[in-house]
């Protein structure tokens, strides 16, 4: 018998580095960067906050302490996803 927990996400998600222009999501092999201005959900936040994110499913990356929701398809490609939110602009 395993004790691993069925239904647990084993994908690696981490952000690398935050600069005054964005931050960098490395996520499995691949790093992607968050321009504060295409996701300005970010950009006053604290750093902590960052920090703390979540990889839910494989498209799908969250930030439970901003409760901001990302497709990782919007990132890769933000010109496809109009903002639906104009916060912080």
């Amino acid at each position: 018998m395993t004790s691993a927990m069925l239904g647990t996400s084993t994908s690696a998600v981490e952000v690398t580095n935050i600069s005054r222009h964005g931050f960098w999501v490395l996520l499995n092999d691949e790093e992607l960067f968050l321009p504060f201005s295409e996701f300005p959900w970010f950009r006053d936040m604290a750093i902590g906050k960052i920090l703390h994110v979540e990889q839910p499913s494989l498209d799908h990356l969250y930030w439970p302490e901003l409760d901001v929701d990302l497709s990782v398809e919007s990132i890769r490609h933000p010109e496809h996803f109009p903002l639906v939110s104009r916060a912080g602009t």
